[in-house]
């Protein structure tokens, strides 16, 4: 076991919650693309609104997926604080990188590619735990495939209720509904995604000899973690908002509606299931899922294409340089 001085543990600490506020800025799309492209919120009200829910998360969430990434991508036994640093160095290079050019990768998949990348330069091929990997791996397909499904199906099971109905007072209850699933999907956003640096923060704390032996996430971790992301998401990320919202197709209320509950209903299952799913891709796959419901034609498939093309070298290219910066550290 490697220790550190307390304020190289402070610093790394630091690190992560820069990590996670960099998260809420990144993915504040995820929560607000719909609300904010059918103008039923303006983008102020709109990141205020999801930063609130991202936050009260923390009273309603258990912590699996915190567990989940804390010590079922690589070996909890193998971490220590130059392997923590690699892996959030490459996880905010990708993010910053994917963030300035307006691409919705995942900050997720960035953190977990990290890790890898780092695990392996440290310990090879025995200091990864598969199974976590190949339950994460697994999610980069299902998330968003179930995601456009649960969307499309959303979509014409309100279309066939709603089919009698005047178009005025259809709009209206679709309003109320997709503020409403808008919430429940920064609900899901906070809870999945802030558990991620809580893993992060409790491995490292674990590395250190500081909890007793035992892997379990302190509430003050639980609490800042939360913290940090509502804060990012009141920061923005208004490019990525363009992308999401209006450059894959144009929504309506009852698509936003479609798009935001059947992403809610995929997070709200990752989380209690412990999965660390990207909540980029699941909402991306809702709303191409509400656009092709529509018609084919309404979703723009080379911008959903470039997206795709994003998704499969976040994991590699955070790994290139998480394993860089890991190697890096061992120099001093």
């Amino acid at each position: 076991m490697t220790t550190i001085a307390l304020p190289l543990l402070i610093g790394l600490i630091a690190l992560a919650l820069a990590f996670d506020f960099l998260n809420g800025l990144h993915d504040a799309a995820n929560s607000i693309a719909t609300v904010v492209s059918t103008r039923l919120l303006s983008p102020v009200h709109a990141v205020l609104f999801a930063a609130f829910f991202n936050f009260a998360a923390y009273f309603i969430f258990g912590l699996k997926v915190a567990e989940t990434i804390g010590k079922g991508i690589i070996d909890k036994d193998i971490v220590d604080p130059q392997v923590i640093f690699g892996a959030l160095v490459g996880a905010m290079f990708w993010n910053v990188l994917t963030w300035v050019k307006g691409i919705p990768s995942s900050s997720s998949h960035a953190l977990i590619g990290g890790l890898i990348g780092a695990g392996l330069t440290k310990a090879g091929f025995d200091g990864i735990v598969w199974s976590g990997v190949v339950k994460t791996a697994s999610a980069i397909v299902l998330s968003p495939t179930i995601g456009l499904l649960v969307s499309m199906l959303i979509m014409l099971i309100t279309s066939w209720l709603f089919f009698r109905a005047a178009a005025q007072r259809a709009e209206g209850v679709f309003k109320k509904l997709h503020l409403l699933s808008s919430a429940a999907y920064s609900l899901g956003h906070g809870a999945n995604d802030a558990q991620k640096t809580m893993g992060i923060i409790t491995v490292l704390l674990y590395s250190q000899g500081m909890l007793g032996g035992e892997f379990h996430v302190p509430g003050w971790v639980v609490l800042s973690c939360y913290t940090a992301i509502a804060l990012g998401t009141l920061s923005g990320g208004w490019k990525i908002i363009e992308t999401m919202g209006t450059r894959i197709t144009k929504l309506s209320h009852h698509q936003g509606f479609s798009a935001s509950a059947g992403g809610s209903i995929m997070l709200f299952a990752a989380t209690a299931f412990g999965i660390p799913v990207s909540t980029t891709h699941t909402i991306t796959g809702c709303v191409v899922g509400v656009g092709a419901a529509r018609r084919a034609s309404a979703v723009r498939w080379g911008v959903a294409g470039r997206i795709v093309i994003a998704w499969l070298i976040t994991i590699p290219a955070s790994a290139a340089v998480g394993a860089l910066f890991y190697a890096l550290t061992r120099l001093f």
